[in-house]
C-alpha cells in the first residue's frame, strides 16, 4: 500500500494564509489577457523537509525558452477551474499523476505584461509521490528542489534586467536560475510561511541573456 504523506503544518490553510499578503508583481499590469494557471507542488523528502517541484522550459519553445518554471499553462474550454488547468498541464508536461496530489488552495492571479498571461498559482501537496519525466516537446528539465536550499543565503540574490527596470529575488540551485515569475512568487510564498533566512538583498546580478528571452 502506497503511504500517504500528511499535509505539513506550515502549508496547512495556505490560501488564507496569502489573502492580501501577497506582494503585488512588480512588472504586471492590469488589462485582458489569457487565462492560465501553474502547480506550485510541494512534496515529502525522505528524511525530513519538503522540496517542490520545477522544470527548464525547452529551448525550442517560442515563449520563455530554456527559462526555471512551475508546470502549467493556458486555460482550455474544458477546463473547469485554474486547478483543473494546472493538474492537465502538469500531467501533459511532467506526467504527473494528480491521484496523488492534494490541491490546498490558489493565489491571487497574477498579470505578465510581458506575455499578456494573468497566471493564478495553485498550492497542492504531493501526498502520494509518483514517478514523474520531461515532456520533450516542452520540458527540458524536471527537478524536484529542496526548500532547504531555496532558504540558504548562499543561493539566493537580486536579479536585475536594466532594460524592463527590474530587480527582483532569484535563487541558484543545483544548475537552475530561477528568476523572474517563478522566483518572485516562490519567493513571497516562502516568506509569507516562514522558510526564509537573511540573506544579501544587495547582491545584485544582472540576469544571463540566455534568461531573457520571451
Amino acid at each position: 500500500m502506497t503511504d500517504i504523506h500528511p499535509v505539513p503544518s506550515w502549508l496547512t490553510g495556505i490560501e488564507e494564509q496569502a489573502a492580501g499578503r501577497m506582494p503585488t508583481f512588480p512588472v504586471g499590469e492590469d488589462g485582458e489577457g489569457r487565462r492560465s494557471a501553474v502547480l506550485m507542488l510541494f512534496g515529502p523528502r525522505d528524511g525530513g523537509g519538503e522540496d517542490i517541484v520545477l522544470t527548464q522550459r525547452a529551448d525550442t519553445l517560442r515563449q520563455h525558452a530554456g527559462q526555471v518554471s512551475f508546470p502549467g499553462g493556458g486555460v482550455d474550454p474544458q477546463d473547469a477551474s485554474p486547478q483543473e488547468t494546472a493538474l492537465r498541464e502538469a500531467h501533459e508536461e511532467i506526467g504527473l499523476d494528480r491521484a496523488g496530489v492534494r490541491v490546498l488552495g490558489t493565489l491571487p492571479s497574477l498579470p505578465l505584461s510581458v506575455t499578456g498571461f494573468h497566471v493564478t498559482p495553485v498550492v497542492a501537496w504531493w501526498e502520494s509521490p509518483s514517478p514523474v519525466r520531461a515532456a520533450e516537446a516542452e520540458v527540458a528539465r524536471v527537478e524536484r528542489v529542496p526548500i532547504a536550499d531555496l532558504m540558504d543565503p548562499a543561493n539566493r540574490f537580486t536579479a536585475i534586467a536594466p532594460a524592463r527596470r527590474f530587480a527582483a529575488p532569484a535563487f541558484e540551485v543545483d544548475g537552475l536560475y530561477i528568476w523572474g515569475f517563478t522566483a518572485i512568487v516562490l519567493d513571497a510564498l516562502l516568506t509569507l510561511t516562514g522558510h526564509t533566512l537573511p540573506w544579501d538583498e544587495s547582491d545584485e546580478r544582472v540576469v544571463p541573456e540566455r534568461y531573457r528571452r520571451r
